[in-house]
């Protein structure tokens, strides 16, 4: 098994500018290896300091495709849209010509579109170069929720990757997320979070337990894919 690098940082600037900077580097090197990039990134407002610093940089953004790793299921101008606040945060400045694919789809329900949904990442680079995930107070990432029905096929890394729609009790909005064998379909991981409760949550994290109650330990338990963690105050 891997164990996740940590990189700990005196504030959320100082992280911000460290982990722009690494991911700046990951992107160039990929479009000097392959001639395009892939990055999947979270919504919240975790990723905010970062976006803000990555917009500004140079490097070739006709060259880089974004994506999510979950989206909620409302329309994309929507407040609680991942898009619209990626599109607002990111996809603007030099980063206004990166190519971005959403999740959300024109059907009806998340459950009918993971399907067609998956198709149309087809055309977004895998293994993706790098996939950026947060972490809630319960465990989850992504849409990866503890307490959604699904959580136990959405975990299982031998499953082919996928979209899934997710619905927990205790969440505001259908999901649809991409699933572990998606999020594992990458050449690095970067789990950002920031403040004391989530470092407590991410320590309880790698003790022993069931990853369906705290999903993000699927992700720190595998050894497919190296894992960085950035924590700031």
């Amino acid at each position: 098994m891997h164990h996740a690098r940590e990189f700990l940082f005196d504030d959320s600037d100082a992280l911000s500018d460290a982990l722009a900077w690494d991911v700046g580097q990951t992107l160039r090197a990929a479009i000097a290896a392959r001639e395009q990039a892939s990055l999947v990134v979270s919504g919240g407002r975790t990723p905010l300091g970062l976006f803000n610093r990555l917009s500004a940089q140079e490097l070739a953004w006709h060259n880089v495709i974004v994506t999510l790793a979950d989206e909620r299921w409302v329309e994309p101008d929507a407040a609680a849209s991942n898009e619209r606040l990626v599109r607002l945060e990111l996809l603007r400045d030099k980063a206004a010509h990166a190519h971005f694919i959403g999740l959300k789809s024109s059907a009806g329900a998340a459950a009918n579109s993971e399907m067609h949904v998956w198709r149309t990442l087809a055309h977004v680079p895998r293994p993706f170069d790098l996939v950026l995930l947060g972490m809630g107070d319960d465990g989850h990432t992504a849409s990866l929720f503890p307490t959604a029905a699904a959580i136990a096929s959405a975990l299982d890394a031998s499953l082919p990757p996928a979209c899934i729609a997710m619905e927990a009790p205790v969440v505001p909005h259908s999901r649809l997320s991409l699933n572990l064998a998606a999020l594992l379909d990458a050449r690095r991981i970067v789990l950002q979070i920031q403040g004391a409760k989530k470092w407590q949550v991410y320590q309880t994290a790698q003790l022993a337990g069931a990853a369906t109650a705290m999903p993000i330990r699927a992700v720190l338990r595998q050894s497919r894919v190296p894992v960085d963690v950035y924590w700031s105050p």
